[in-house]
Formats: structure tokens, C-alpha cells, sequence
């Protein structure tokens, strides 16, 4: 929770703040879009053998390299000078976190029981996602010291990036213990490995499409369109931004653990409607607002899709064995970086030719869609129960 809590304080650092960054240094909104789609490449390339090796290595050496390729894609962006050099600083990155984001949920799916995995993870969640209250107030007290919201304000969070990872580095080099996995063995090949986790795995193909649709919102939204719409459209300044990003880790710190264990008492499914559907009305909101406190609110609902993705965690832990949980998130991981390429660009396009509200109108649409396609999916809690009960 330390390493995470670290890196989670790092990164968003710079969220909120990197579209306009990218865009300061001469990216229109559709090379905006190109730079993060190409950025995408490497985060699809390195996801299935990424599970792979975390399952057959372990997870220590992966956050090893993660951290490692974060530091030097932080290196990058605090030097580039155009658009086109952040896209080197955008593979190296991604690269990191999708070796991260592979290796993390493969922690607390080996050591929770079942029936306290969402709760679990939820305190998790809760703890390592406190920094993200502060560092958005840090990044706009930096960039208002350093010159405000262009490449000269926003370039000292990179700079800090660079030192911060370098200490996560020491850290766990010197502190992270190999979690114990239960009969975790791997004798056969990558391709054989795959097979067998469509054998042993339940309705994997229709779980694979719901966590594509439901990670849209991530990679078209939260990391590309709703700063920028937000400061282009909406006219927000660097404290307002961070304010919004502030807020959207208020509904995550209050009720990760609550809903953790109502998830754990009335099933994963249900607490997958209520929050995509609240995700969904906040972007209505950001569409709709006319001052900054609209704004805010709608950062405040955009946090219920921080506890959607727990839950959802917590749901792809209990449709695998525990040993082929490492190939299941890489897997995940290959459809999520097909949804990084695609999305961006996807937004881009909108944002020309249909303008920069029908983005969000999109991305409601595909969560509609992808709560019609979880109605096709067991209900995982009730499953184990019976399981116990036998």
C-alpha cells in the first residue's frame, strides 16, 4: 500500500495537468488524441506476456521495471520540447503503468479470502488513494509559482516525478516481500497457459468486452478530454482543474470500504450498476456546467468510477483460479491498451467534427451498453457462496 500510495501521489501529479501540457507544447486536440493512442502501443504489446511472467517471476520484479520505466518516461517529459517528443515519454509510461496495473490487483487476489476481497481491496484502495487529495493542490501551487497552466509551469511536476520514482525504486527494492501465491506453478508455454485459463476460467470472452467498454472512461475521459474540454471549453484555471481531481477522490476515500462490503453482502453486479450509472451522470454534469462549482461536483461523481473499477477487480479474482490470476489481468490488460489506442483518437475525431460534447455522449452510451452485457454475466459472490456451503 506504501509503494502504491507513492506512485498513485506521482501520477496524479500530472493527470489532470498533461493534456494541457502536451497541448502547450503544440498538439491541436486531434494530434492530442494521436500522441496518447500512439502511446497506447506499449501498453497492448506487453500485457499478455506481462501476466505471464508475473505469474511464472513473481510481481516484485515487475514493479521493479515498472517503476524504473516511469522514472525515465517522467525523465522525458520534463525535457521535451514539441508535441512529438512526448510521444517516446507516452510508450515509456504506459509501458510502466500497464506492467503496474498487471502486477498490483495480483496482490490482494492471492492473499483475500472471497468473501472480504471487495472489502479488501477497497481498504486498499482507501489507503494507498489518500495522496491523491493533496498532489492536484501541490501541481496547481506549482504551476501558479512556475508561470501558470503552459510548458514552463507544468514542466517542474516531471521534474518532481523524477525524484519521487527514484526513491519508490529504493523502496521497494529494499522492501517489498514476494506475496504468497498458492499453487501457483507455471511448467507449460505462454500459448498453453492462455488455453488453460479459457478452460478454467467462467464466460471469460463476455468479462473481457465489459472491462474493455468500462475502461473507456479511463483513457477517453480521465487521462485525455475532460481536462482539456474542462480548460479549453470551460474555461477552468490550474486550481479549479486540480480542485476537480481533488474531488474525484473524496467518494473513493468515504466509501471504498463501504461499498467493499456491500459488494461482499449483495454481490458484485449490483454495486457495478449504481456506480457506473452515477460515472455516467457526471459527465453529464462537466457538459452542463456553467461555473466552477458544477465543475467540482462533477469531479465529485467522477470518483464512483475509481469504485467501479475496484469492484470490478474484485470480480476478475473470482472468475479465475488464484494461480492464472497473473495471465487474467495481462490479458485485461492487452483489451485495455487496445481501448488506449483507440480511444484517444476516436475523441479527437469527435472533438472536430461533431464537437467536444458528443465525446461524453459516447462514453455514457458504451457504459449503457456494457451494464446490458454484465446482466449476461453470473453473479460471482453467490457463486463462491455455494461453493463454501459445499
Amino acid at each position: 500500500m506504501l509503494r502504491a500510495a507513492g506512485s498513485y501521489f506521482l501520477r496524479t501529479l500530472t493527470l489532470q495537468y498533461q493534456p494541457i501540457y502536451i497541448a502547450a507544447l503544440g498538439a491541436t486536440a486531434f494530434q492530442l488524441g494521436v500522441a496518447n493512442s500512439i502511446g497506447g502501443l506499449s501498453a497492448a504489446a506487453i500485457a499478455l506476456p506481462i501476466g505471464w511472467l508475473a505469474d511464472k517471476y513473481g510481481v516484485r520484479r515487475i514493479f521493479l521495471a515498472a517503476t524504473g520505466l516511469m522514472l525515465f518516461g517522467a525523465f522525458l517529459f520534463a525535457s521535451a520540447e514539441s508535441w512529438m517528443i512526448v510521444i517516446p515519454a507516452l510508450l515509456i509510461v504506459n509501458l510502466g503503468l500497464q506492467m503496474e496495473s498487471t502486477a498490483c490487483p495480483i496482490v490482494c487476489g492471492s492473499c483475500l479470502k472471497g468473501d472480504e476481497r471487495a472489502t479488501g481491496m477497497g481498504l486498499c484502495d482507501t489507503l494507498s488513494a489518500t495522496p491523491g487529495l493533496i498532489s492536484p493542490l501541490v501541481g496547481a501551487m506549482v504551476i501558479t509559482r512556475f508561470g501558470g497552466l503552459n510548458v514552463e509551469g507544468i514542466e517542474p511536476l516531471y521534474c518532481l516525478q523524477v525524484i519521487g520514482f527514484s526513491l519508490i525504486l529504493v523502496f521497494v527494492l529494499s522492501g517489498f516481500t514476494e506475496p504468497n501465491r498458492r499453487g501457483l506453478k507455471i511448467e507449460i508455454g505462454f500459448g498453453g497457459s492462455l488455453r488453460e485459463l479459457f478452460d478454467r476460467g467462467t464466460k471469460l470472452k463476455s468479462w473481457i468486452l465489459f472491462v474493455s467498454l468500462s475502461s473507456v472512461p479511463l483513457y477517453m475521459a480521465t487521462m485525455v478530454y475532460v481536462p482539456f474540454f474542462a480548460a479549453e471549453i470551460k474555461h477552468a484555471d490550474a486550481f479549479v482543474l486540480g480542485g476537480m481531481a481533488m474531488a474525484s477522490m473524496v467518494m473513493p476515500l468515504l466509501l471504498s470500504i463501504p461499498l467493499g462490503r456491500l459488494a461482499d453482502r449483495i454481490g458484485r453486479k449490483k454495486v457495478l450498476y449504481l456506480t457506473t450509472s452515477i460515472y455516467c451522470l457526471s459527465l453529464l454534469l462537466l457538459v452542463y456546467a456553467v461555473d466552477s462549482t458544477m465543475l467540482l461536483f462533477s469531479g465529485v461523481l467522477q470518483g464512483f468510477s475509481v469504485l467501479a473499477a475496484v469492484t470490478r477487480g474484485a470480480m476478475t479474482a473470482e472468475l479465475v483460479p488464484t494461480a492464472l490470476l497473473g495471465r487474467m489481468f495481462g490479458i485485461l490488460g492487452l483489451f485495455r491498451g487496445m481501448v488506449m489506442i483507440l480511444s484517444p483518437v476516436v475523441g479527437g475525431v469527435l472533438w472536430g467534427a461533431t464537437g467536444p460534447d458528443s465525446i461524453f455522449y459516447l462514453i455514457i452510451a458504451l457504459q449503457v451498453l456494457g451494464m446490458f452485457l454484465l446482466l449476461t454475466m453470473p453473479e460471482t459472490l453467490i457463486k463462491k457462496s455455494r461453493t463454501s456451503r459445499e
